[in-house]
């Protein structure tokens, strides 16, 4: 492997990037002047204006909860990266805080791109990111230069950053232009990155560097390589210790794969997220010993991060709007993270991602309907007019005979609405958006397994906002984001039995608060 770890980095001046920042908060700001709220969520993290994508830099940092996200302030389209933040003292309730990274160094001229926070040995907090430039310095058909790079904040609030520069320069002749999304970590008394890597025969690998110092970082190895020769990327990297219901380690790499290829209901989406669960060993490459599995069957999910707040594994995802049309675009914003998520290895030896405890602070009213029967081919409604709910629903299979049952989600007046179901003959729960308002159609199913259906029941969690839903499955053994964008007018709720009658063990309806970003 060729040598191309750079000298000591050096600590920048800040007058640009304070430059760039200011034109950045002036743009978001006007975009935001003439926003429409018809979509915009309500408890979902999105930017005040603007186009978003990728959650970053994700931390719990001096009694705050931290969520930076890539930022293009300058339009309702992917553009130049920026970093956005928010931040929270309960995770529940957000401020916006000032846009943190802007474009200002050569190596990152056009777009400081995704990273990772890590807390070091004295207490104190790192960002690592990529830089990126256009190779052939305009645009992208020739290729990317990308490097990664440090930063290091200027104050405990995290609201302005010193830029430390490339730490890891980027051997062209070995890598075929994708080389970014910085993860670390530590094991034992070593530092850990890992990030994606398109390699010079078009493999999708991650690549694996070691530090004692967090800031001068020594190529290791391959991490990992994708066994599908048509994933070409993988990007945002992610990598991190679970241990299982027998007490031991297992490692969960994850990655967002580009170029797989659609197979059944798998990787439906243009790229797709998901993860493997096998071994590590320092002075190792990770081994595998399952397939690779979706983090989340919906439309919309991309792009996830997790962190650890020193006694859980947290993970946000992005809502990418991944196919034409995007209403959302003409509204002066664009995406939307999902809620957060905890992830756990069950008792199945699978990965389970249910929203974080502090998700039931979001609960303002409820209403309990108790136990429910829906009759042969009919429409029960919940709620006449529902921005921003939470539902919980216990179907029990025993007396259920419908061949699929669920509920109606921004239901208006046009006849449109989104359909979330599970489906007796395939044994999935569905989101079908063949009548929604508008956007992209199609629908995405999630597996239940048979051990799950021996069970007689099946609960789901559906988080309902302004423009999107998620679908808890089973406390999370499998989950569901999609983009649904509703209709002019009320939007109810409605329980939904089709060619069979379901009985419903309970059901409730809870209605939400905002987390304050409006």
């Amino acid at each position: 492997m060729t040598n191309f770890i750079p000298d000591e980095p050096v600590i920048h001046t800040t007058a640009q990037h304070d430059e760039e920042l200011a034109r950045a908060e002036q743009a978001v700001a006007q975009l935001a002047e003439s926003r429409n709220n018809r979509w915009y969520p309500r408890f979902h993290i999105a930017s005040n204006g603007g186009w978003i994508n990728d959650p970053n830099g994700l931390c719990f940092y001096k009694g705050r909860w931290h969520v930076f996200y890539q930022l293009h302030p300058y339009g309702t389209q992917w553009g130049p990266m920026h970093w956005g933040h928010v931040s929270s003292a309960d995770m529940l309730t957000w401020q916006r805080e000032p846009i943190a990274f802007a474009p200002s160094l050569e190596e990152e001229k056009d777009g400081v791109f995704s990273g990772s926070a890590v807390i070091g040995n004295d207490g104190e907090i790192n960002f690592y990111y990529t830089g990126h430039r256009w190779a052939n310095g305009a645009d992208n058909t020739g290729g990317d230069w990308q490097v990664q790079m440090l930063a290091q904040p200027n104050d405990d609030g995290l609201k302005s950053f010193t830029k430390r520069g490339m730490i890891i320069d980027c051997p062209t002749n070995q890598v075929d232009h994708h080389y970014r999304d910085p993860k670390v970590w530590k094991t034992g008394d070593t530092w850990y990155m890992t990030f994606g890597v398109s390699s010079a025969d078009k493999r999708g690998q991650m690549w694996l560097f070691t530090s004692d110092d967090m800031v001068h970082w020594i190529y290791d190895r391959v991490l990992f390589e994708h066994p599908d020769k048509n994933v070409f990327m993988l990007e945002c990297p992610d990598f991190f210790p679970l241990i299982d219901k027998d007490g031991n380690e297992k490692w969960v790499i994850g990655f967002s794969a580009m170029g797989a290829e659609a197979n059944g209901y798998m990787n439906r989406n243009v790229n797709n997220a998901g993860y493997m669960i096998g071994t590590w060993k320092p002075g190792e490459s990770f081994k595998p010993e399952t397939e690779f599995r979706l983090w989340d069957w919906g439309h919309n999910y991309y792009a996830p991060q997790s962190f650890n707040d020193g006694s859980r594994q947290l993970m946000y995802g992005w809502m990418s709007p991944f196919e034409q049309p995007i209403p959302m675009q003409a509204d002066g914003w664009c995406g939307n993270l999902t809620l957060p998520r905890e992830i756990t290895l069950g008792a199945d030896g699978d990965v389970h991602t249910a929203p974080a405890a502090e998700m039931l602070g979001l609960r303002s009213a409820t209403q309990d309907w108790g136990s429910v029967s829906v009759s042969h081919n009919s429409v029960l409604r919940l709620e006449r007019d529902a921005q921003c709910v939470e539902l919980e629903l216990s179907i029990d299979l025993t007396s259920t005979s419908a061949e699929r049952t669920g509920v109606r989600v921004h239901a208006t007046e046009d006849g449109s609405f989104t359909y979330i179901a599970y489906d007796q003959q395939t044994k999935r729960v569905v989101i079908d958006r063949q009548t929604a308002y508008a956007g992209d159609r199609g629908y995405r199913a999630a597996p239940v397994s048979d051990a799950e259906v021996s069970t007689g029941r099946l609960d789901l969690r559906i988080f309902v906002d302004r423009g999107c839903v998620e679908v808890y499955v089973n406390g999370g053994k499998q989950v569901l984001s999609s983009y649904s964008y509703a209709g002019e007018g009320e939007r109810a709720v409605e329980l939904v039995s089709e060619s069979g009658s379901t009985s419903y063990s309970s059901v409730r309806v809870h209605q939400l608060k905002s987390i304050g970003l409006e």
